[in-house]
């Protein structure tokens, strides 16, 4: 058993809600009676379905990555958000979202794709502005065996927190050899893309989630590729006029495989259970 407060420390540890956007709604979502927790949930989207397997499992803390909703609203509606807050109170269960506050700290999971492409020189695409708080020790443990070489023999961390990163590679490679690396590291062979394909890549720019938001900082870094999620017309339209080739590889993929690495982490730093529930891409073929 673990105090709840003690839980949310070694969680704010890594995602320090003073580094959130300010339009965000990260840290306690819903907050329960009891004060004594002994097995903790982690997942990537607080939906009805994910919080009724977590606490038919016996969970009575769950850390999300997204919000329950980003607006405080009333429950007066029979829906989604109604039974999840029936579900919580009744079980007296909590729920805290880790959300910007864990993206925007380069030392934890979010950077968990540059670390298995092998990127150097790693560096912030867009600063929090004043964030200048020390860093969270990344855990080896929110590594693969093979990462935790690469962060063993000392690849650069960016300084300061902020959204996105870029890298690059030890060598330029051919696109198409770069695209194969990116499919194997995503388990996902095909994305949307926009924008001319460079011959060769050797910078690469990364928001994982809807990123297209710092299109302008990935072309002002001079990335000749950039990977995120959720880009819309309009920015696909200024990536072509940019000259940038921008990778739509999904919103999902990118931070659920972040999720189910803070999840081994906090698991090496918690004396209570902690178990990752895996979700499902809303853009699976099987779920249109």
């Amino acid at each position: 058993m673990m105090k709840v407060y003690e839980i949310i420390d070694v969680i704010e540890k890594t995602a320090p809600p003073g580094i959130a956007a300010s339009w965000d709604a990260s840290g306690v979502q819903v907050a329960a009676l009891r004060q004594e927790i002994s097995r903790v949930a982690v997942m990537l989207d607080p939906s009805l379905v994910n919080l009724r397997r977590a606490v038919d499992a016996g969970a009575d803390f769950i850390l999300a990555h997204h919000p329950l909703s980003m607006k405080p609203r009333f429950p007066n509606v029979c829906d989604d958000y109604l039974a999840i807050l029936s579900l919580l109170f009744t079980k007296n269960v909590w729920l805290y979202s880790a959300h910007t506050s864990l993206d925007a700290n380069p030392r934890g999971p979010v950077l968990w794709l540059a670390h298995v492409l092998g990127l150097e020189d790693l560096r912030v695409l867009e600063p929090v502005p004043g964030a200048h708080a020390p860093f969270a020790q990344t855990s080896p443990a929110a590594l693969n065996p093979g990462d935790r070489e690469d962060l063993e023999s000392g690849p650069t961390i960016p300084e300061g927190f902020g959204f996105g990163f870029t890298g690059v590679l030890p060598k330029p490679v051919p696109y198409a050899d770069f695209r194969a690396k990116l499919a194997e590291s995503l388990g996902k062979k095909d994305w949307q893309r926009c924008g001319p394909k460079p011959e060769c890549v050797s910078r690469v720019a990364c928001c994982p989630g809807a990123g297209g938001s710092i299109l302008q900082e990935a072309l002002r870094c001079g990335a000749d590729v950039f990977i995120t999620g959720d880009v819309k017309y309009h920015t696909a339209l200024d990536a072509i006029a940019g000259g940038l080739r921008v990778l739509d590889v999904g919103h999902f993929i990118l931070e659920e495989e972040m999720m189910r690495r803070f999840a081994e982490q906090i698991a090496n730093e918690l004396p209570v259970a902690v178990s990752f529930f895996s979700g499902h891409d809303p853009f699976a073929g099987e779920y249109c």
